[in-house]
């Protein structure tokens, strides 16, 4: 279970759900461990929040476990797209721990929004990736078959077409540089919040399968959760290995706090 995270289900405005799906991986692998070291990489916080004067234990929060991964990336993808939109239903956030950031496309799926904010080194606009088209390389271009526009935030690699495609009028992407800088305007769009912990600079998360440097600081991060996490109707954070003594996981797990303590302080 994730620290603080006792509510029984029915009276929770917060879902989290694990999925270890570890299947396309393409450089290092390990995201199957990362629920599980998520979790208890958050064992040491303090359930008191002095930014928004509130206790992580007041605010909710159930964590339904894990959902059991297998090698059919798609119907992996159906079975948890249903149970986040049970979530949904119930207006409760869901809140994704992955594995790696194909999962993300059952998320987006399940909340159908208007805007797919993504922080993330990559910008995973593939039509697919090595053959596969469930490729965590593929995730924006699948999010934007539901969602109106993607911003990408952090993005420093991709190929040329996806470049290319970066350029249509549906997708903002904000580079390292001005992330700190950026405001969102979301009116009344509603907004899925997915978090690649690689974007990240590896100096602060090197437990994650494809490392880009020149990337975001953790402080930068927490900025951006503090200022999209009040709109956010679903959340995931993504792409936690077991290859380092806990840094990416323990950031992921303070992210995943920061985005519960600031939706539910809006």
């Amino acid at each position: 279970m994730f620290p603080g995270a006792n509510a029984a289900r029915e009276d929770a405005d917060f879902v989290i759900v694990g999925a270890p799906l570890d299947v396309s991986t393409s450089f290092q692998p390990g995201t199957r461990f990362g629920p599980d070291r998520i979790r208890r990489f958050a064992r040491s916080f303090e359930d008191y929040d002095h930014h928004t004067d509130s206790r992580f234990t007041d605010l909710a929060v159930h964590d339904h476990g894990d959902i059991g991964a297998w090698d059919d990336a798609r119907d992996y993808l159906d079975y948890l797209s249903g149970v986040l939109a049970d979530v949904h239903r119930e207006d409760a956030v869901p809140i994704l721990l992955g594995g790696e950031h194909t999962v993300t496309v059952a998320g987006v799926e399940a909340v159908e929004p208007d805007v797919f904010v993504t922080v993330d080194a990559h910008l995973d606009l593939r039509e697919s990736y090595a053959g596969n088209e469930w490729s965590h390389a593929t995730v924006t271009r699948h999010a934007l078959d539901v969602a109106d526009r993607a911003v990408i935030l952090g993005a420093r690699a991709g190929s040329e077409a996806e470049w290319e495609r970066a350029t249509a009028g549906d997708v903002t992407v904000v580079p390292p540089p001005a992330v700190g800088d950026w405001e969102p305007d979301f009116g009344e769009e509603s907004v899925y919040l997915s978090v690649d912990i690689d974007a990240a600079d590896p100096a602060f998360a090197p437990g994650t399968g494809t490392k880009e440097p020149f990337g975001l600081d953790s402080r930068t991060m927490r900025t951006v959760l503090t200022r999209v996490a009040p709109a956010m109707d679903g959340f995931d954070v993504v792409e936690v290995n077991d290859q380092d003594d806990g840094q990416a996981a323990t950031l992921a797990a303070k992210l995943l706090r920061r985005a519960v303590f600031d939706h539910a302080d809006r």
